[in-house]
């Protein structure tokens, strides 16, 4: 089995951290000398820079996983209060999930063995055991964790556009497949050294290869499985179902936007040298001003469109600019991480009434949010990269698109010939709470 050394952007050490270890080698106060002991013995460069590295994937690795819990309370705030615990339950069942089989599978599918092809070597990935020293310039264990709550990320975005009508097993059976298959062999085309990669396609931390694969994904389940009962009449009106709790869904939009910090800047995978360390906080700076772009956006659209500001659009226009700015976080100036985040926040503006007016039942607008933002930011990644072409970022977008919804759709096609995807219409009605999980989320509300 072949490691790979890099999957999103090149690992590059230098002697910069040398400096830092002498400011720990000061000379011992005269009371505490110990003329017997032995000279301690300080780290190399090589070594410090592995031990960054690491804490660089481990941080950001608990900083993505922050994020399933975003998701969660994020969904729980935009659905009905009759379908809140199944919200919980999806989101903790589909991040367990992806931990599986990104070990079972999907890691070593989308990394080992790539070579310029379409894909890697499908079988368990392991570490080296307790106590050995790891070869490379950081921790393989920590760079599993940190690729695999990406993985979990993609299922996330799905979770919450099916809301309130899908059923419980077979959405979690697609999750199987998703994380253990169809978002690993995407991964592999482009940070497994894949295909992708060889063209000089560039998606820094995933709009298109996280973000647009849970949308593809989402809107193939969206079409097959229908709109929940009563959302569109027969005359073309939309009905209004306003989510449980504004205040849970900004709770969760804040929760992704901390996490977002790990997934962009912990994508630049070393921390070794001075030079990494600043570019991170360049990440993290334009990743924060692309957020807020997108939010002021939404605002003021919605403002001149509505005569009011919808808190929604607010929020997903947060998560748009998060999106947008994914795919190229470190190269643009201040003002053009604002103006991408913005862009993002006036897209879904518009594509959330476009996906009623189609009949597309996207519960939370994680389409608009993921898969659209998703496009147009890694579309526009030449703008402020001058070293890549919009010709291959267009073959990169539309290559992903095509495989992650004619997979997603055939899948999908099969779940709902076989053991069915969409709840009853009487469980619908009563809330998936009740008809699927069995606890109710607000049980003193719902039984009125």
């Amino acid at each position: 089995m072949t490691l790979q050394m890099s999957h999103k952007s090149p690992l590059r050490l230098g002697l910069m951290a040398a400096g830092a270890l002498a400011a720990f080698a000061l000379p011992a106060f005269a009371q505490d000398a110990t003329p017997a002991a032995a000279a301690p013995e300080f780290a190399t460069a090589a070594e410090t820079a592995f031990i960054f590295n690491t804490l660089l994937f481990l941080i950001g690795g608990f900083l993505v996983m922050w994020m399933a819990a975003g998701f969660a309370m994020l969904e729980a705030g935009l659905v009905r209060s009759k379908n809140v615990s199944m919200q919980c339950l999806k989101n903790i069942a589909l991040y367990s999930i992806a931990g599986v089989m990104f070990w079972i599978i999907g890691y070593s599918l989308m990394y080992t063995d790539v070579n310029g092809g379409y894909f890697g070597t499908p079988m368990p990935y392991s570490w080296p055991d307790a106590g050995t020293a790891n070869e490379g310039d950081y921790s393989v264990a920590s760079d599993w964790f940190f690729q695999m709550v990406f993985c979990a990320t993609t299922a996330s975005i799905v979770s919450g556009t099916l809301a309130e009508r899908i059923k419980l097993w077979p959405f979690l059976i697609f999750t199987v497949i998703l994380t253990g298959v169809l978002y690993p062999i995407t991964g592999s085309w482009q940070w497994g050294g894949g295909w992708l990669s060889e063209a000089g396609f560039s998606d820094f931390a995933g709009s298109s290869l996280v973000h647009s694969v849970g949308g593809w994904a989402a809107l193939a389940g969206a079409i097959l499985l229908g709109a929940r009962k009563g959302k569109y009449s027969a005359d073309g009106k939309v009905t209004p179902m306003p989510g449980s709790s504004m205040p849970l869904a900004t709770l969760g939009t804040f929760i992704l936007w901390l996490g977002w910090f790990g997934f962009n800047g912990a994508s630049q995978l070393a921390m070794g040298t001075n030079g990494d360390a600043s570019d991170i906080s360049r990440i993290f700076a334009n990743t924060n001003l692309a957020a807020c772009g997108g939010v002021i956006a939404a605002m003021i659209l919605t403002q001149i469109l509505y005569k009011k500001v919808d808190v929604t659009m607010a929020l997903n226009g947060a998560l748009a600019g998060l999106v947008s700015i994914t795919a190229e976080p470190l190269m643009p100036s201040p003002l053009t991480a604002i103006i991408i985040g913005a862009i993002g926040g006036i897209i879904v503006v518009f594509a959330v009434p476009m996906l009623d007016k189609l009949k597309i039942d996207d519960v939370v607008g994680a389409i608009p949010v993921h898969l659209l933002a998703g496009i147009w930011g890694t579309f526009i990644v030449p703008f402020s990269n001058p070293d890549m072409s919009y010709g291959t970022q267009i073959l990169g977008i539309v290559s992903i698109g095509v495989f992650t919804f004619v997979a997603s759709g055939v899948i999908w096609f099969i779940l709902k010939s076989t053991v069915g995807i969409r709840a009853s219409e009487e469980d619908e009605m009563m809330g998936l709470d009740m008809a699927e999980v069995g606890v109710e989320a607000y049980p003193e509300f719902t039984k009125g």
